[in-house]
């Protein structure tokens, strides 16, 4: 865990994923999330988790945030704010991004790129991406 030494408003972005929580399609899990990202200009873009019957299709709503934003033209981020819980209940613990949400980070953040995940305003951690994935796979490994 790093503490938050820059302008990221850390408190806006958990109460935003908070906020979006509340739209997660959950019909299966009954496990809510929320997410709010921070591009590199200010903007803020939020994403809910979106299940399917057939699972596969199912969508994290950190990669929904991030696919809001790159259709809109955004290629640099500052942060994401992550909360997660049962649907209708306050999160009692963290939700930490999986792998392949992880993999979608390395794709467009650099590996000081803050990852909050939060129960509330006022109890959350910050990782960096680099501390969430070590010895991440992106593009420079393809040249």
């Amino acid at each position: 865990m790093i503490k938050n030494e820059t302008d990221i408003p850390v408190q806006e972005l958990i109460e935003q994923a908070l906020k979006a929580r509340n739209f997660s399609y959950v019909p299966y899990s009954g496990y809510a999330v929320g997410a709010a990202l921070m591009a590199q200009k200010g903007a803020i873009y939020s994403g809910c988790n979106i299940e399917n019957a057939a699972y596969g299709p199912t969508n994290c709503a950190e990669r929904t945030a991030f696919f809001k934003a790159v259709s809109e033209g955004e290629r640099a981020f500052r942060a994401i704010a992550i909360c997660g819980g049962k649907k209708g209940e306050k999160p009692e613990t963290y939700a930490y991004p999986c792998g392949v949400c992880r993999q979608v980070m390395k794709e467009f953040c650099t590996d000081d790129f803050e990852i909050i995940v939060a129960k509330s305003v006022d109890e959350f951690e910050i990782f960096t991406l680099s501390q969430l994935l070590p010895h991440g796979f992106g593009g420079e490994n393809l040249a």
